[in-house]
């Protein structure tokens, strides 16, 4: 059991560097991202489970002091030149490595692979300074949802005080329907699944095994393929409930790219076990 406070969060980050670069669909997710941390106490150490990071098992980032890497294409150049020189955090890496073994999850270390924009941009906006470090931890290619639960179940076992664990992912991931006029039909089934991930992951009065069931086959959700073509950007939320285990405390919502978007946030206090 997990010995320390541990802050859990899943967020819909935008579309690439858009959210730093000024664009007006990107404000309401630039507002939230800045309450929620101005509501969090500041956490000692971040790990980040990026929808833009796949490997063939989880693989963490070790090194001490990662590059950025600049995953996206066709903006402005001033999109290559953004910074944010946060440092790696070794200890928590080879944790995060050390739960998933013990958890019977084939894991591996990356001392070389840089942060990707699911890290810096939204850490950017929440936290400028960079002075916080982070370790990222990616999905697995398989896209399997039951498995990332398991991921997040092994994290409950880590031993890291004042930890902020973020699923950086996106509740609404149409590529060709953000930039498709939003015609009533595609704001139905938008909305339809939302409410349905709102519902799934904040209802206190759902058993957990319900929940879980749910949140594993997500494609009997309304619209579920519609709205996740492919399910890369909704998978980090089934890591933040594993490791969590229980209905949100909180849910946040913002239209980003016309489309509404949702975050969860649990604030995990300290059990000894």
């Amino acid at each position: 059991m997990m010995s320390n406070h541990t802050d859990v969060l899943f967020i819909s980050h935008g579309g690439g560097p858009m959210p730093l670069l000024g664009d007006p669909d990107h404000q309401e997710m630039v507002d939230r991202l800045a309450e929620i941390a101005a509501t969090l106490r500041k956490p000692s150490a971040i790990l980040v489970i990026s929808a833009h990071w796949e490997e063939a098992v989880p693989t963490v980032t070790s090194g001490a002091n990662p590059p950025l890497i600049y995953d996206y294409s066709g903006f402005p150049p001033e999109a290559y030149e953004i910074q944010y020189p946060a440092s790696g955090e070794p200890e928590l890496a080879q944790q995060v490595f050390q739960e998933l073994d013990k958890a019977g999850i084939a894991a591996r270390l990356d001392n070389q692979r840089g942060f990707d924009h699911g890290l810096f941009v939204p850490l950017k906006l929440m936290y400028p300074s960079a002075d916080i470090p982070c370790v990222q931890l990616s999905l697995m290619n398989s896209l399997d949802a039951s498995v990332h639960l398991e991921m997040g179940r092994a994290l409950q076992a880590l031993d890291y005080d004042n930890l902020l664990v973020i699923g950086s992912g996106f509740s609404f991931h149409n590529m060709r329907a953000f930039f498709a006029p939003n015609s009533p039909d595609i704001q139905a089934r938008n909305e339809a699944f939302n409410d349905w991930l709102e519902q799934t992951c904040s209802d206190p009065e759902m058993a957990e095994s319900e929940r879980a069931d749910r949140l594993i086959h997500w494609e009997r959700a309304p619209h579920a393929r519609f709205c996740h073509p492919r399910e890369e950007h909704l998978l980090p939320l089934h890591v933040c409930y594993g490791l969590a285990g229980r209905a949100s405390d909180t849910h946040l919502s913002a239209t980003i790219l016309g489309k509404k978007s949702g975050m969860f946030y649990w604030g995990l206090p300290v059990r000894r076990g």
